[in-house]
């Protein structure tokens, strides 16, 4: 399985924004975008201040920014891609449905974890359950009415009990139910392109692979 060892701060840095892979440390004047709101790299200062971006660099940017913010690789992203051009609707916002209703993100956005990487973590190890089903999967896709709960055992642990506890900045979205005793949530309905707060242009993502 791929993985992205780009240090986490180095990809906000890259992106211009904010994509919160570390979690509460995101939010605190340790940000590296409050600190260096530059590209990394030793001309990142100079590049930032004399380029000029193409439209094709702005697509790509947006597209790596969107495989940044989930935490996909490349092939993985096509295959989505490839899917959400398949079904009826607007392509763009079918993408980033597909996206944020995979289980690493919904365990996310249930505040049972405090960043992606920390929620794909959580799933992998085993933590959650679909539908009273223990599943391992980050990528696992959900739909509306599965019920994702933490496991019987898995309450007690103290990463996931102190996270639960302190649920906040994680913007719960009114697509997803949470119960904070039983730690179990569920997924009410598709969410809607305003309910689903990621600074990105998806249409620049839908013209890149569809050239």
């Amino acid at each position: 399985m791929g993985r992205n060892l780009e240090g986490k701060c180095r990809q906000c840095r890259r992106e211009g924004i904010r994509l919160y892979l570390k979690g509460d440390r995101c939010y605190t004047d340790k940000c590296a975008i409050e600190r260096r709101a530059y590209p990394p790299g030793e001309h990142g200062q100079t590049r930032s201040r004399h380029s000029k971006v193409s439209p094709y660099a702005q697509q790509l940017r947006e597209k790596q920014k969107a495989r940044r913010i989930y935490g996909i690789m490349e092939r993985q992203f096509r295959k989505y891609f490839a899917w959400a051009e398949r079904r009826k609707g607007v392509t763009g916002e079918i993408l980033l449905q597909l996206l944020e209703t995979r289980l690493d993100n919904v365990t996310y956005r249930l505040g049972i974890a405090p960043s992606r990487n920390a929620a794909r973590q959580i799933v992998r190890h085993g933590h959650m359950k679909v539908n009273g089903r223990k599943v391992d999967i980050p990528s696992y896709g959900l739909r509306v009415g599965d019920v994702v709960a933490v496991c019987e055992k898995s309450r007690e642990l103290s990463f996931i009990k102190d996270t639960v506890a302190n649920r906040r900045r994680t913007e719960m979205q009114e697509w997803l139910d949470f119960d904070d005793k039983a730690m179990t949530g569920r997924v009410v309905r598709v969410p809607s392109r305003e309910q689903i707060p990621v600074p990105l242009q998806e249409q620049l993502i839908v013209e890149l692979y569809s050239k």
